[in-house]
């Protein structure tokens, strides 16, 4: 089967196994697991931040910035078809305590000019602003990356207002290789990033919050409230520091792979799709005419899975366990099918 649902299905390298077995171990709650401590260490030295902390999961991530930045009953400003919203299980109102103000974007690009009308006046019987989260790349609208201008703009504003600003850049560094930047000069300005080591870095399990010092000692007590305080953790992070140490040089063979995919469906005519919305390894198209569910139905009868994103859209992810071969193999399926 050729696996395009998502870049969360690679399987662990043989190099990534043996590093897994072999793995120096501790207790990781005492902050005695030496791997672990390590993988940290080397996230908090690649964003040039103060301290990191592994998380098994971007959501346990996400959900953990959140609650570090906000107090109940405030709300979070994001773009309306963000990850936190859609797919964390409305952690940010069940766990964090906050309700969600939408902004729909062009894109998934959340800018100044969209937050600044949204934040909440400073009147007693408002819901006030907590807190700013942004998404780069942005998953459900194709892969899509923001500019670091706009975000220079955003960190500005925000703190001339006195709000934090998080970012959910579960793919940041597919991010930082389409616009040849450094994921520190990308992400230099928010008060939190959460990146993922499970997607585009091909590691099985993890991923990573970044910050201060004193923020990510509190993020210490909010993950083991909500179940991530991990044992002997670091037969996980050994897989963690290969993903961090070699999955970025790799990724711009995914963005190539994600254009030949959505330049062939492109070309039959019978999908609506911007093709310069495909910066990064999503491709996310709609059928002119068809069912989303029975057109990847098909494609799976034919050895390629993809996922219905709704009733006629659909969507490809490229990733390490995917060549060009194979791609563009996937690729004559999906206008054959689109053609029948």
């Amino acid at each position: 089967m050729i696996d395009l649902r998502s870049d969360t299905v690679t399987k662990p390298s043989e190099k990534m196994r043996r590093a897994m077995a072999e793995a120096e171990v501790g207790d990781d709650v005492y902050g005695e697991d030496p791997t672990v401590n390590l993988l940290e260490a080397k996230a908090a030295e690649v964003f040039r931040r103060e301290a990191a902390i592994f998380m098994p999961t971007g959501t346990m991530g996400n959900v953990t910035a959140i609650r570090l930045h906000t107090q109940h009953g405030q709300e979070v400003i994001c773009e309306a078809r963000s990850h936190v919203l859609d797919w964390e299980m409305g952690m940010i109102a069940a766990f964090a305590g906050c309700q969600v103000r939408t902004v729909a974007a062009e894109r998934g690009i959340l800018t100044w000019a969209h937050i600044a009308p949204v934040i909440a006046p400073s009147i007693y019987y408002r819901a006030q602003t907590g807190l700013i989260c942004v998404e780069n790349t942005h998953n459900m609208a194709g892969g899509t990356v923001t500019p670091v201008v706009v975000f220079e703009e955003i960190w500005a504003e925000a703190k001339k207002a006195e709000l934090p600003v998080h970012l959910d850049g579960a793919r940041v560094f597919n991010a930082a290789v389409a616009l040849n930047l450094s994921v520190a000069e990308l992400t230099r300005g928010f008060d939190t990033v959460m990146f993922c080591l499970s997607k585009g870095l091909g590691a099985p399990v993890g991923s990573m919050l970044v910050g201060s010092k004193e923020l990510i000692a509190k993020a210490r007590s909010v993950r083991k409230a909500l179940g991530g305080g991990m044992r002997q953790a670091g037969v996980l992070a050994a897989a963690g520091l290969i993903a961090l140490e070699e999955g970025p040089g790799r990724l711009a063979h995914d963005h190539v792979n994600a254009r030949i995919l959505a330049e062939a469906v492109a070309e039959s005519g019978l999908v609506e799709i911007d093709l310069e919305a495909v910066q990064t390894n999503i491709v996310i198209f709609k059928l002119i005419a068809g069912d989303a569910a029975a057109y990847v139905e098909r494609l799976k009868t034919r050895g390629v899975l993809a996922s219905a994103i709704g009733p006629d859209a659909v969507r490809f992810v490229t990733h390490l366990d995917v060549d060009r071969s194979v791609c563009e193999r996937a690729a004559e399926i999906a206008v054959e099918e689109l053609e029948r």
